[in-house]
């Protein structure tokens, strides 16, 4: 009996040590962005062999009935340009030129299509200054305001002012090129199931989050995915928010927020970013049940300065993971965890000190925390349940 439980013993600790040396091959991206993007999403030009033309005048609303390419361009006010597609139907309208000021209705609403490319060819203009008008049941609240799968892409430039949000999209949105220039009082691009993004040039100026990707019925969608683009963002509370993954593998970032980035799952493999925040830098949070939270850093150069008081860098609820890449932290805080921590690799910089550990600090009551006489911290992975995105549509 005794030889049977030290061969049970011997058992459990190489399957301990097996386990511990496969949770530690973390780095596998939760979406691959080949999959997330059409050749159509990609292409920043479109197809006029066939495209109908539409020159805007003042109060006097556009109907777009039928699958096709649609040309808008002029100057006019309290204009909307409506989409009322089959649901199979996909509809292309580029902007070419287009500058629409409305009070009270968006600029761009699609009721229905299977799909609606947004293709500025021309640098465009779209505002709302006042209160949005409800569509019966249906709150409208964006500028472009969309219950259907959208992508904006192009060559030009389009500015956005908005009272409430900028851009929102109740199913996908993707952006694949152009320069978005956005003010809006509450979040300047919001979605339900996904944003998003593999190019473009953003200047996100908002009252709320920059980018907010949210759905309410299926906590395993509302993820923000970035590849790439240059962004500038500005917000009174999250720069980037996602309910369930954030991924970034590209791109080049400015945040100055309340919170820089914040999802159940925070995974950056590349980019380069810059965090000004006066709470969380990056913050790993429970808001979907479908992920453990859980920040992983597989790449990338990442800097967070962070204000006085009770503040992190890198915050998370769960774990944090890093395999790679650069984080430089300063701040009273620079890391706070409530499951474990695991150092892989990679070069962390505390308040300018090269550290070969992640500390805790745990100034928000979180478990765990190191010994200061070793820099030792507990090690071991609070798990998360990776999956794989959608093929783009």
């Amino acid at each position: 009996m005794k030889r049977f439980f030290n061969v049970l013993a011997l058992a459990l600790a190489l399957l301990m040590v097996f386990a511990a040396s496969t949770m530690a091959q973390t780095g596998t991206p939760v979406y691959s962005g080949d999959d997330l993007f059409s050749s159509r999403d990609l292409t920043q030009t479109a197809d006029l062999s066939e495209a109908a033309a539409y020159t805007v005048s003042d109060g006097e609303d556009i109907h777009i009935a039928e699958a096709g390419v649609y040309v808008l361009s002029g100057t006019a006010s309290d204009v909307t340009v409506y989409v009322e597609a089959d649901k199979d139907a996909k509809v292309q309208l580029v902007l070419d030129g287009l500058t629409v000021a409305n009070a009270s209705a968006p600029v761009i609403y699609v009721q229905s299509a299977d799909k609606v490319f947004v293709t500025v060819s021309g640098d465009s203009s779209l505002s709302v200054t006042g209160a949005f008008q409800a569509d019966g049941s249906v709150k409208l609240d964006g500028v472009i305001f969309s219950k259907s799968d959208m992508t904006l892409n192009g060559s030009a430039a389009l500015t956005i002012s908005s009272s409430d949000n900028g851009i929102v999209c109740k199913d996908d949105l993707k952006i694949t090129g152009g320069t978005y220039v956005i003010n809006a009082k509450s979040k300047a691009v919001e979605a339900n199931d996904s944003i998003r993004i593999a190019d473009g040039a953003f200047t996100l100026t908002a009252g709320t989050d920059g980018l907010h990707a949210e759905n309410s019925e299926d906590d395993t969608l509302g993820y923000i995915y970035i590849g790439g683009g240059v962004f500038d963002i500005q917000a009174g509370d999250d720069g980037i928010h996602a309910n369930s993954v954030v991924q970034i593998d590209g791109g080049s970032f400015t945040i100055q927020a309340k919170e820089g980035i914040e999802g159940t799952y925070v995974q950056i493999n590349g980019g380069t970013i810059n965090i000004q925040s006066n709470d969380d830098g990056i913050n790993a949070a429970r808001k979907s049940s479908a992920y453990t939270p859980t920040v992983e850093i597989n790449g990338g150069d990442i800097t967070v300065n962070m204000s006085s008081g009770d503040t992190d860098g890198v915050d998370s609820n769960g774990s944090i993971i890093v395999n790679g890449g650069t984080i430089r932290v300063n701040g009273n805080s620079t890391f706070d965890y409530d499951g474990s921590a695991q150092y892989n690799g990679g070069t962390i910089i505390a308040n300018g000190q090269q550290i070969s550990y992640i500390p805790n600090q745990m100034m928000g009551g979180g478990r765990g925390g190191w010994d200061t006489a070793t820099g030792a911290t507990p090690n071991g992975f609070g798990g998360a349940n990776n999956g794989h995105g959608r093929r783009g549509k």
